[in-house]
């Protein structure tokens, strides 16, 4: 049991990316260094411009600086890939499903195909989508992430929609009747399965909750219908106060109640996202991002009463917002979100890091901030 409790905790690490979202501490993808800011943009058309050149950019650094034989990089920088936790060059499901999903939204379809194909080849187990891989170790990790599994069958099935290919929504059905017969038990989702021990965790974390995905998955409408509405009113129930607008982090089944030791913004932002894309988003959350954008002073952690703990301005907390403003048609929250997001982005050409996002100093550049900078340029 013990082994299953670690392993849950490296899912979260390895998906999540920040220090605190469970007890194992871990490398903060999302602690870019502000060092650079955007530049000054007179018109409507020279945004498109510039950002038609970050996306270009951004796309040559991940493709060549963050990529490897079996996909994006956790970290640009090496490790021993020994740790609980994923990093180095180790590559995990969620990565390959924001790429996926990145060129899906962008229309690239052959780019789509690649990935999608290397996702498969990486990650495909009997139970699902390990979450993780080591190159370095040749250890494929024997459990799956529902939220990366989700993320990675939503872009089946927008892939079958947008290019008009029946295969890629036969194969989000396929994998969709994998996740709910394995991460679904007593039609209560699980955030993982564990192949080795045929076992799930005990709780759904919030922002694993892609409502958008699960109605859409095939499976027999009387549980399809039980499962989103039970999983819907967890969701919502989540909302912590209209004064401090931001949601739970997990909800437990067994005791019945949530839990959030802080509440971690990307994470919240998530659920929000969920949320939105269904079109249930709360308007009180909406105006503290929007408010919080504006200051730029949306911070990496709170408490539940809302009390910033850190002052961590980051690259994937700016990426969210910018998605849930292009979701909810709010063409200023998107804007301004990008405009924040881009003061992270590394305009030294000298720098190994140019065209992406990370820290110059130390050389650290995450998969999770690139590729959600990557999915808000195209979103």
């Amino acid at each position: 049991m013990r082994k299953i409790i670690i392993a849950a905790l490296a899912i979260f690490a390895g998906i999540i990316g920040l220090t605190a979202c469970e007890k194992t501490a871990v490398p903060n993808p999302s602690n870019s260094v502000h060092t650079n800011s955007p530049a000054p943009v007179d018109s409507e058309n020279d945004t498109k411009v510039i950002q038609t050149q970050e996306v270009t950019n951004l796309e040559q650094f991940i493709t060549s600086k963050l990529t490897g034989e079996y996909g994006v990089y956790t970290n640009f920088i090496e490790t021993d890939q020994s740790a609980e936790a994923a990093s180095g060059h180790e590559v995990l499901s969620e990565s390959a499903s924001l790429r996926m999903l990145a060129a899906v939204r962008s229309g690239q379809q052959e780019r789509f195909a690649e990935q999608w194909q290397l996702a498969k080849q990486t990650f495909d187990i009997n139970s699902g989508f390990s979450y993780r891989y080591s190159p370095k170790q040749q250890k494929l990790y024997p459990l799956n992430a529902a939220v990366d599994d989700l993320r990675m069958i939503q872009a089946l099935y927008e892939a079958g929609e947008k290019f008009g290919n029946k295969r890629y929504t036969a194969e989000a059905d396929k994998y969709g009747e994998r996740l709910y017969d394995y991460n679904v038990k007593d039609g209560k989702l699980y955030d993982f399965y564990d192949m080795e021990y045929s076992s799930t965790n005990t709780f759904v974390t919030l922002c694993y909750i892609n409502l958008g995905t699960l109605r859409k998955m095939s499976i027999p409408s009387q549980f399809s219908k039980k499962l989103t509405n039970d999983l819907n009113v967890i969701l919502e129930n989540g909302y912590l106060s209209d004064e401090f607008p931001f949601y739970e982090t997990r909800f437990n089944y067994e005791s019945g109640k949530y839990s959030s030791e802080n509440i971690n913004t990307v994470e919240s932002l998530l659920s929000i996202l969920a949320l939105a894309e269904v079109g249930q988003q709360k308007a009180t959350s909406i105006d503290f991002i929007k408010q919080q954008v504006e200051a730029g002073t949306l911070y990496g952690q709170y408490s539940r009463e809302g009390k910033p703990l850190n002052d961590i301005r980051s690259t994937a907390i700016y990426a969210i917002t910018a998605m849930i403003g292009s979701e909810i048609g709010d063409e200023s929250l998107h804007h301004k979100s990008i405009e924040r997001m881009n003061e992270f982005r590394v305009t030294d050409v000298d720098s190994p890091l140019y065209g992406g996002f990370g820290d110059v100093a130390s050389g650290q550049a995450y998969s999770f901030d690139n590729l959600m900078a990557l999915l808000a340029y195209v979103y």
